[in-house]
């Protein structure tokens, strides 16, 4: 019972530790819960390395002023960024080529002239560096989910904007520059998406020579490719799963507790029935010194005796440590004075439960329990050989087996 007791505590800690490690990082691939209303999150923090993106595109451009006619240029884009949640993302961008127009004033580059409406065709070289704050509307709106063909992205952009190529004109070359823009992400793979890239450059008209601000919208068409981990885990999936687990570690934490409160009753119970026996063993040491200065034979005094005993463990033939050291307080106090004095014959009787085990094993384990401890009082506490009767026996125990796994010293 007691082996037992240990083997549950130690089976319940276990559970413990089994239970504590993590156990969700599922992507989230639906945005919905099970009842099926659209769930916006929160979300998980990604780590850097995670939800990165990098994209080229071409398309066209136009440039539009107050009073001039438009004409269309190239553009190019290209842009590196990062989505810190399904909703929120940046983005660092280039535009740029070349745009057209019609101005009052003839170029260097172009001196095509709109007689009807006396406008000389203008070219003009741009680029445009700019930082981009990303809005994904779709996730934002309608919950996070993965495998989403379209999404719709509204984004702020402001940056630095340079026209170049209009040699001979004292124009400011160098302006800052803001504006909206919407992306159009069509998913291909997991990793690959086509960009529809619409956008609205605002600029100071200085950049041609104007006063008015300018507005230069363009229309690009591109890949763009995942980076790192592409997706993101939803905060209340990982709480509920770590509430789970704080759940098991507790149930395992109480049934450990149990176990070894039912250990610790058990210990406090053989505590207690090893002073009973050490008591009995007490006395009769006892006895035997009142008897040393008796004229007479010890042999009815022993024979009176109750026979005492030592235990072993289920399956076992071999004393534990405790078990040992009385026995061998049985022999220094008590046998081997009664050996030196009288002429008593020991019995010692091993005996097996009949509750476990078969037959044949029970009756070798019997034979094996004596033969030990008579070997023991023979060779190494010095018990006379002849002096020892060896038994063995099965025992169809009535109450507790372990009482039954025994070898009993009678006289």
């Amino acid at each position: 019972m007691k082996r037992l007791n240990f083997i549950l505590g130690a089976a319940a800690l276990a559970a413990v530790a089994l239970t504590a490690s993590p156990a969700v990082n599922a992507q989230e691939n639906g945005n919905r819960d099970e009842n099926g209303k659209v769930v916006r999150g929160p979300y998980e923090t990604n780590r850097f390395g995670d939800n990165w993106f990098i994209g080229a595109g071409g398309g066209v451009n136009v440039f539009l002023h107050d009073g001039y006619k438009v004409n269309i240029g190239p553009s190019i884009d290209a842009g590196f960024g990062k989505w810190f949640t399904p909703a929120v993302g940046m983005r660092v961008g280039y535009s740029g080529f070349a745009t057209r127009f019609w101005a009052d004033n003839p170029s260097v580059l172009g001196n095509t002239l709109d007689q009807e409406e006396n406008q000389y065709l203008q070219k003009m070289g741009y680029m445009y560096v700019h930082g981009d704050f990303l809005w994904n509307m779709s996730n934002a709106i309608g919950g996070y989910k993965e495998t989403r063909f379209w999404n719709l992205v509204p984004y702020l952009h402001a940056g630095f904007y340079r026209g170049y190529g209009m040699d001979g004109a004292d124009y400011a070359n160098n302006e800052i520059a803001v504006g909206a823009g919407l992306l159009h992400n069509l998913r291909l793979t997991e990793r690959l998406d086509l960009v529809v890239d619409m956008k609205a450059i605002v600029v100071n008209g200085r950049v041609i020579g104007a006063d008015d601000p300018s507005i230069q919208p363009s229309v690009t068409m591109g890949l763009a490719v995942d980076l790192g981990y592409p997706g993101f885990v939803r905060t209340s999936s990982v709480m509920g799963a770590m509430e789970l687990a704080a759940a098991d570690q507790i149930a395992a934490l109480q049934a450990a507790a149990v176990a070894l409160e039912l250990a610790n009753a058990t210990l406090e119970e053989d505590v207690i029935a090893l002073e009973n026996r050490n008591k009995q063993l007490d006395k009769m040491v006892v006895d035997l010194k009142k008897n040393q200065n008796t004229t007479g034979d010890m042999s009815d005094m022993l024979k009176d005796m109750s026979p005492v005993a030592v235990y072993f463990n289920i399956g076992k033939a071999t004393l534990s440590v405790d078990e040992m050291q009385h026995l061998e307080y049985i022999a220094k106090n008590i046998l081997a004075k009664a050996d030196k004095q009288s002429k008593v014959y020991l019995t010692v009787v091993g005996s097996a439960d009949s509750n476990t085990g078969t037959a044949k094993r029970n009756k070798d384990l019997s034979e094996a329990r004596s033969k030990y401890v008579s070997d023991l009082l023979t060779s190494k506490f010095g018990i006379a050989k002849d002096r020892l009767v060896v038994k063995s026996e099965v025992v169809n125990a009535k109450s507790d087996p372990e009482l039954e796994r025994a070898v009993t010293i009678s006289f």
